[in-house]
């Protein structure tokens, strides 16, 4: 029997939107695009989901006017990625993005419990790649919020690039965007 190596194909983000226009994937469907490769994301349990609302309401009322918070949207990091992280905080409003999705959030937040080590590894490398400045993951699993800051290249890492600055804080510390350094965001509001 004659074998043959496995061999994969990268896609770019304009060959994954093409491949949602022409109805091969539906919006909503649990597919992001990680540096070339699709990924299937497993579908949101009740705990996860009502993080991601209280991660929500926190973050607007944190940024208020003049930010978009986005929930489960694509963000077009580059030509070979467009993750869909929990949330994405832009500025702006909602139809500066009708054109096109963002790209440059100035926060992404991940809720993560089944999906704790490929947030970690996978996307954290990836945000920072990307220069990402401000990237938090909500640890369901450990009940805490990850901030990570301060991206740096490292070849070791999953995409070439790491956070520097690794912080974790209990239910009853208080976090601060970079972006909204004056807001005080307790973690235990974040967590369902």
């Amino acid at each position: 029997m004659t074998t043959y190596p496995v061999r994969t194909r990268r896609w770019t983000r304009a060959e994954y939107d093409r491949l949602i226009d022409v109805g091969i994937l539906r919006p909503g469907d649990p597919v992001e695009l990680l540096d070339g490769e699709l990924m299937v994301a497993e579908p949101p349990g009740s705990r996860h989901y009502t993080s991601v609302g209280l991660v929500e309401d926190a973050l607007r009322a944190a940024f208020g006017a003049g930010w978009v918070i986005r929930s489960q949207g694509p963000v077009a990091l580059d030509d070979e990625s467009e993750p869909e992280p929990d949330i994405a905080v832009v500025s702006g409003t909602r139809r500066d993005y009708g054109g096109e999705h963002p790209a440059r959030p100035v926060l992404v937040v991940e809720v993560s419990d089944s999906s704790l080590s490929l947030d970690r590894e996978r996307k954290g490398s990836l945000y920072a790649r990307a220069g990402l400045d401000d990237y938090w993951i909500v640890n369901l699993v450990e009940r805490v919020l990850e901030i990570y800051r301060e991206p740096v290249a490292d070849p070791s890492a999953t995409y070439g690039w790491r956070y520097a600055s690794r912080t974790v804080l209990g239910p009853d510390a208080s976090a601060s965007p970079l972006a909204a350094p004056t807001a005080s965001i307790v973690v235990h509001a974040l967590l369902p």
